[in-house]
């Protein structure tokens, strides 16, 4: 059963048993102040089919309640009965998820006369809530409004709800004061009041807002990593680097980040608030854990952390392992590059040969260049002279080549 239904059922169920026992108790939907007592009576044979009546709606039997109501005459009943008649009637019909029918019987309740002020501020917003319930934004939101001009201290639901209302009309300009009044009424929120301000100062760029809101939610659920995410994101859109890294490295610590796409964010984070060698080690042990999948991208990363730290040895293997993967040789020249920079010469020439091989290449030259010098530095002048040679066919590298042509003659005179 719908919710708001069994909230209306309820309702008026209790309100109801007020009225047959003595004198009725209105219980407020959305107003913080005691309403007063009603005023008025029902006789002996009504407040019996009353009971009968509330008796089967408690019970969820709908087609009785409403049998009972039938047997009588509704134009012979004073302003008082009507009134309290057409609430359980309004209460038959939200349970059965009707509720154009119960808006009406509501409605019918007020115009009946019966009614004390706060009784009908009460119906007046259950009237709004059905909307809601038929997801009719527009005309909820507008019953809302007008309930507002009356009510009496409305609490902290019945701003969210117009929040809401306002909201699912794709209207944050004014679905985020009521959110917000909704939360600040509230000792303790309800987490989904919260999102919504969350949501309305997100989609309005409002950045700085939500940090306080993201820590309040994380305080309260600290094992939803969305949250730290979320968190982390906005740090990041403040341009706040080095906590949207704490942020989200203070999640992976507690296990929480686990999908690969979450580890490369934060292996990324890392490297770009200059602690490189904590990136490694963090893939490292993503790649031990089987977090990631094992790609070109991952190992490339891998090997960019560790030659940022400077670790030139340590980048060589997930380096190597990126440019097999590869589908062309660029990353082999980055291979060749890291073997020149340890002086590795036969290993650099090796790297450079494959990435020739495999092609595809942003700038070809310049592997010819370093395959020069990597065979300069093996002094073997003929295989240098060839790549150099080939090298200086580009211009960008021409002056370059022509200079260690040079020295190959000076070497071999």
């Amino acid at each position: 059963m719908h919710k708001k239904s069994r909230a209306l059922r309820l309702t008026v169920s209790l309100v109801l048993a007020g009225v047959l026992a003595g004198p009725a108790v209105v219980v407020a939907q959305a107003s913080r102040d005691k309403p007063p007592a009603s005023a008025g009576s029902i006789d002996a044979a009504t407040g019996k089919i009353l009971t009968e009546a509330i008796e089967f709606l408690n019970a969820g039997d709908y087609p009785a309640a409403k049998a009972s109501i039938a047997k009588m005459k509704l134009d012979s009943l004073s302003p008082y009965e009507r009134s309290k008649t057409e609430q359980i009637l309004a209460s038959i019909a939200g349970g059965e998820e009707n509720f154009g029918a119960a808006r009406n019987h509501l409605q019918a309740a007020i115009d009946a006369g019966g009614l004390n002020e706060i009784e009908m501020n009460d119906a007046r917003y259950q009237i709004a809530q059905m909307f809601m319930a038929e997801e009719k934004w527009s005309e909820g939101a507008a019953a809302l409004e007008q309930w507002f001009k009356t009510a009496k201290e409305p609490n902290s639901a019945a701003y969210y709800l117009l929040a809401v209302a306002y909201y699912q009309q794709n209207d944050p300009g004014r679905a985020l004061p009521p959110a917000e009044k909704a939360v600040e009424l509230s000792d303790k929120p309800q987490e989904s009041w919260i999102q919504l301000v969350l949501a309305l100062y997100l989609q309005q760029e409002q950045y700085s807002k939500a940090v306080p809101l993201l820590k309040q939610l994380i305080a309260a659920s600290p094992d939803k990593k969305s949250y730290w995410q979320q968190l982390s994101s906005v740090y990041g859109q403040i341009e706040d680097f080095e906590k949207s890294l704490s942020v989200l490295q203070l999640a992976y610590n507690a296990g929480l980040m686990t999908e690969d796409s979450e580890v490369r964010r934060l292996a990324d984070l890392q490297l770009y608030n200059s602690v490189p060698y904590r990136c490694a080690t963090t893939l490292e042990e993503a790649v031990q854990k089987k977090l990631v999948k094992l790609d070109a991208a991952l190992y490339e990363k891998q090997a960019n952390c560790w030659i940022a730290a400077r670790e030139f040895e340590k980048s060589v293997g997930p380096l190597a392992r990126a440019a097999e993967m590869s589908s062309k040789g660029d990353l082999y020249v980055r291979l060749g590059e890291v073997e020149i920079q340890r002086s590795e010469w036969a290993s650099a020439a090796g790297a450079l040969q494959n990435a020739l091989r495999k092609g595809g290449l942003r700038d070809a030259g310049n592997a010819q260049l370093l395959l020069g010098i990597a065979r300069f530095n093996e002094k073997n002048y003929k295989a240098a002279e060839e790549a150099f040679t080939r090298a200086r066919n580009f211009d960008k590298h021409r002056q370059m080549a022509d200079g260690y042509l040079q020295l190959i003659k000076v070497q071999t005179d």
